[in-house]
């Protein structure tokens, strides 16, 4: 169930770019800190780190990216923050 509600919220992002009135500095900054805490809070839940890469792994579609490189996005979240918020 977990798998299907994670390929159907992927299959609805949409990315859109307006090149004429770009996102500002601050809305971006407030964009990786909502991902860096929700990172945060996923670590907390029950969930492991294991079961999360096989999910995303599944949802995305095993031959787009590689479970190593799953696990290196989510080894690098919980930097998230550090790397890009001054």
């Amino acid at each position: 169930m977990a798998r299907n509600l994670l390929r159907k919220n992927m299959s609805n992002i949409k990315i859109k770019k307006n090149e004429e009135n770009p996102e500002t500095k601050e809305l971006l900054a407030e964009s990786v800190i909502k991902v860096a805490e929700g990172f945060e809070k996923m670590l907390k839940s029950p969930l492991k780190n294991r079961a999360l890469e096989v999910l995303l792994h599944d949802a995305i579609g095993q031959g787009k990216i590689s479970r190593t490189q799953i696990r290196l996005v989510l080894e690098a979240l919980p930097r998230l923050r550090a790397w890009y918020i001054k």
